[in-house]
């Protein structure tokens, strides 16, 4: 990623405008952090809403295709994280703050020496260790865009982007240059690098049966290696 930055960077550095374009971002940059606070002051509890590269994007209410992936996934995460004291597991209405945007992901994990510093009525939250995104028409090209980026750009390890309706899943873990992706599946067995131990059937977020057997062998799963 370092290097990625330095080769878009070095035309600009190499530019005599340079002090143009850096007063313009400023100028830019700063009205941005103006509308991003009125955000923070206005943004109601019971919205889905994000604030990306300065523009505030209110999701529509989703498809239940959309919601019963996100809350099957939610579920054996939530579990099996709970279960073995891993961390915390966040479920779509927890605003995550990066460098210039606020994001709402679907699913979302961080590891305990992160959550063991929340605080009940915190309502703004680090950079989690691993996301999921389930697609619907709306935000897939944002899912696949600015999100795919930042979430490389900031660190977070694994992101894991769901298609309900293809249902399948693709595996992003994150290496020195950006996201690789590790696999796209429909049937095959998820393994996470952010979540020690955790893994599933892709089928487990799309089929109840499936979804039933994968939870009742997770709380049967000993502890991971530390």
């Amino acid at each position: 990623m370092e290097l990625v930055r330095e080769v878009l960077l070095e035309p600009l550095i190499q530019s005599p405008s340079l002090p143009l374009y850096y007063q313009r971002l400023g100028t830019l940059l700063a009205e941005e952090q103006r509308r991003r606070q009125q955000f923070y002051e206005t943004v109601a509890e019971d919205q889905k809403a994000e604030f990306i590269n300065g523009e505030v994007i209110v999701h529509s209410p989703v498809k239940l295709e959309h919601e019963f992936a996100s809350n099957n996934l939610n579920k054996l995460l939530g579990a099996y994280v709970t279960l073995h004291d891993l961390g915390y597991a966040g479920h779509e209405k927890m605003l995550i703050t990066f460098t210039r945007n606020d994001y709402e992901p679907d699913v979302c994990f961080w590891r305990q020496e992160k959550a063991a510093q929340f605080a009940a009525a915190q309502m703004r939250f680090p950079v989690p260790d691993f996301i999921a995104e389930v697609l619907s028409p709306s935000t897939a090209a944002i899912d696949r865009g600015v999100k795919l980026d930042d979430y490389a750009a900031h660190g977070v390890q694994e992101y894991w982007i769901v298609d309900p309706a293809r249902q399948n899943i693709e595996q992003y873990v994150l290496e020195t240059t950006g996201y690789i992706l590790r696999q796209k599946t429909n049937s095959g067995l998820l393994r996470s690098v952010a979540v020690p131990g955790f893994e599933i059937p892709a089928t487990a977020v799309f089929d109840r049966q499936s979804h039933l057997a994968a939870l009742r062998a997770l709380l049967q799963t000993e502890a991971p290696p530390t």
